[in-house]
């Protein structure tokens, strides 16, 4: 069993309490979107009242887990044992999905009033909200292919109904798109996964990396798998639907795709690339190759981008990039270069997710006062609108990697990993990366305060949808200033590479 399942004593079963408190985590959000499409919430506090206890049962599974080492949980289905495996990482990306989601659905409230969304439009974004979270939660958790394509597949479906949500027709047009690029993809892994099935018999991960060994029908079958998950992560240069169905989205959908839709797909390739190839270089040299190119190539696409969600969206393709640069780091170095870049990738994950769902719902809130979404057009809201603009520059600071963000820290570690590894093509990606996200953000800074302004008819929001925002961007900056607790819990759980 590799490192990735945690140290190498075999994991235990599940306590029954910690068993009953993990289906809850994964089953109550789908049950109260269902209810909410019922019952519609119209307030704030009643919905944070309801789920805000379900990151404190996650946090209480945490810290279990943490202090005892992963846990399984097996399920039998007929003749097949579906696997789920609970350690450290998983852990923490089920904290960062609750939170994430809690605070999508919260500024979600705000966003159907001001934005004047027919209720049973409305209505139909809750179940999918939730399915969402449970699919999330299943991929971090997965411990076997059968599970992790039943997650891929319900978390693609819920991604591309919250995509066509709005029914207008540039909006079903991007669907529709989203929807056959996600199509190919799970077609693409549906037949790696049946040559693995095909070659060794066995679809539970920890079985495979146990017995897959090096040969034509383990590269192709990996092959098909990292094609179909790179096509679902928009990686360059497979990242065309992304800005499309990012433009004509809603606003609390838009922030968590951002978020975390597409790196799911990115933590399946890191997970089986590790456990079934884990001694590809030159595999892994290409992707990090890949990586620095969308690094690049998205933040140009955002510094010439002419809409405001244009930017942010093309913004995600540039900051996928720096994950992807995991693979060199991680496979073929020493031990040293290896811890660095793990805890590298996952700070960076967990702190662009946050300062990307800021940045999506700032820009929201700029649009929606407005009503305008042109760069051209949003000159003068320095003035009317600061707290929007000062959610975005917080947000930005974590992405353009400045102290005291996360985004600083997590590339730190990854600078310290290619410097020591002596793969010295990553550290001018990280730096031209860093100078072309400044460049990005400060263009629409420069609009946003031209004096010559039009008179625009600013709309006012409820204050929750602004304070969400800001608490969000907050968060990725004070993740760096606490960034020991998960990376220390990182380090002590044995989730390893």
């Amino acid at each position: 069993m590799t490192a990735w399942f945690g140290p190498d004593t075999p994991p235990q079963a599940l306590p029954p309490a910690m068993e009953a408190a993990l289906w809850l985590v994964l089953l109550a959000p789908p049950l109260l979107g269902v209810a909410a499409m019922r019952l519609p919430p119209r307030r704030l506090w009643p919905l944070v009242s309801l789920t805000l206890p379900l990151p404190g049962v996650t946090l209480w599974l945490l810290t279990a887990v943490a202090a005892s080492g992963g846990y399984q949980v097996i399920l039998p289905l007929g003749t097949l044992e579906l696997q789920l495996h609970l350690d450290v990482l998983s852990g923490l990306l089920l904290l960062l999905t609750q939170l994430l989601l809690l605070a999508s659905a919260a500024y979600a409230v705000g966003h159907i009033e001001a934005a004047g969304i027919a209720p049973r439009a409305a209505a139909r974004l809750w179940p999918l909200l939730g399915g969402l979270t449970a699919s999330l939660g299943l991929i971090w958790l997965a411990a076997d292919l059968l599970v992790l394509y039943a997650a891929l597949e319900l978390m693609g479906l819920c991604a591309v109904a919250m995509m066509l949500l709005p029914g207008k027709v540039d909006a079903l047009a991007a669907g529709m798109r989203y929807l056959l690029y996600a199509l190919v993809g799970s077609l693409a892994w549906l037949l790696g996964v049946t040559l693995l099935l095909g070659a060794w018999g066995r679809l539970d991960l920890a079985g495979l990396a146990a017995t897959v060994e090096p040969g034509a029908a383990t590269w192709i079958a990996v092959a098909l798998l990292s094609a179909g998950l790179l096509l679902k992560a928009a990686v360059f240069p497979l990242h065309a639907w992304l800005a499309p169905v990012h433009e004509s989205a809603w606003t609390p959908v838009s922030a968590i795709h951002g978020a975390l839709v597409i790196k799911a797909s990115f933590f399946i390739l890191l997970k089986l690339w590790l456990l079934l190839v884990p001694g590809q270089v030159a595999g892994a040299w290409v992707l990090g190759g890949l990586g620095g190119a969308a690094v690049l190539w998205g933040g140009l696409l955002a510094w010439r981008a002419p809409g405001l969600k244009q930017v942010v969206a093309f913004s995600t393709v540039g900051q996928m990039g720096y994950l992807l640069l995991a693979f060199p780091l991680l496979i073929g170095t020493g031990e040293a270069v290896a811890s660095l870049a793990w805890q590298g990738t996952w700070l960076q994950l967990a702190g662009h997710a946050l300062a990307k769902a800021a940045m999506f719902m700032a820009a929201g809130n700029l649009m929606l006062s407005t009503g305008h979404g042109r760069l051209a057009d949003l000159a003068g809201t320095s003035r009317r609108l600061p707290l929007a603009l000062m959610t975005f520059g917080i947000a930005a600071v974590t992405l353009m990697g400045l102290p005291p963000s996360a985004g600083f820290t997590a590339k730190w570690l990854l600078l310290q990993a290619a410097l020591l590894a002596g793969q010295w093509p990553w550290v001018v990606v990280l730096v031209l990366g860093t100078l072309l996200t400044a460049a990005y953000v400060f263009r629409v800074f420069r609009y946003t305060f031209i004096e010559a302004a039009p008179a625009h008819d600013f709309r006012r929001l409820p204050a929750g949808m602004e304070a969400i925002a800001l608490l969000l961007a907050l968060s990725a900056m004070g993740l760096g200033l606490a960034a020991q607790w998960p990376l220390g819990l990182l380090r002590a759980g044995g989730g390893g590479p």
